[in-house]
């Protein structure tokens, strides 16, 4: 639950208001997107839910813990193991390959080398990467390109898959298999968000927030989507 929270930069002499006094909440299980024009704050947002950026104003409790003053260490730890993240322009590591890149989390969350075998092996059959599991990623074709984003986002079993423009590099029919990949995510329980700015990539979510400078203006539940329970991260004003 986010209740009043605020995101202020300075530009030069300027405070931009990036959010204002946002309240939500994300149930569990939640398939959820956030629209809005360029500079309206949505992918402010998503940084925040992410723990990639700190709010000005307000806490931030995730599975019942307040993380707002933790080390900048800890967060990268709590990311690793909560959240996973998939990026318009994929964020592969050049010189790595495919396997390589999939596998970076779990190198660096310490996993045992029998274990990320495992886990790799599954993530490549899943997503349909054995044959290209050896290249590096310009050998690679885009849709294939951010299917080894989302196998390396699913690499630590997040709950949560957190997608900024996930399709906005990709030609249409590239798009709606990548977003088919991530519904798949949602129909096995994890809670996806999604920010875009394509309305039939936002209208594909059973629920859809419309953000304008820095704030909410609408929050639509798709007929049927129902209420779902509550998930347990918590944003409240300090």
């Amino acid at each position: 639950r986010l209740t009043g929270i605020e995101r202020t930069f300075v530009v030069g002499d300027e405070a931009v208001h990036a959010l204002r006094g946002v309240s939500l909440e994300i149930g569990q299980g939640e398939y959820l997107s956030i629209m809005g024009p360029s500079g309206s704050g949505k992918s402010t947002l998503l940084n925040v839910i992410g723990l990639l950026d700190r709010p000005n104003g307000g806490t931030y409790a995730l599975d019942g813990r307040d993380v707002t003053g933790l080390s900048d260490d800890e967060l990268a730890r709590v990311r690793r193991e909560k959240m996973g993240f998939v990026f318009q322009f994929f964020h592969l590591v050049p010189r790595l390959s495919a396997e390589q890149n999939i596998e970076l989390p779990m190198v660096l969350a310490g996993i045992a080398p029998a274990e990320r075998r495992q886990r790799l092996d599954r993530l490549l059959a899943d997503y349909g990467l054995e044959d290209r599991a050896r290249h590096r990623p310009e050998q690679l074709s885009g849709g294939q390109c951010q299917r080894v984003a989302i196998a390396r986002a699913m690499s630590m079993s997040p709950a949560v898959i957190l997608a900024d423009e996930p399709t906005g590099n990709l030609d249409r029919h590239t798009g709606q298999e990548v977003m088919a990949v991530l519904e798949r995510l949602h129909h096995d329980g994890g809670t996806v968000v999604v920010v875009t700015h394509d309305p039939d990539i936002g209208s594909r979510a059973h629920r859809t927030l419309r953000m304008i400078d820095g704030a909410i203006v609408s929050d639509d539940r798709a007929a049927g989507a129902g209420t779902l329970q509550r998930h347990d991260l918590n944003m409240t004003q300090s």
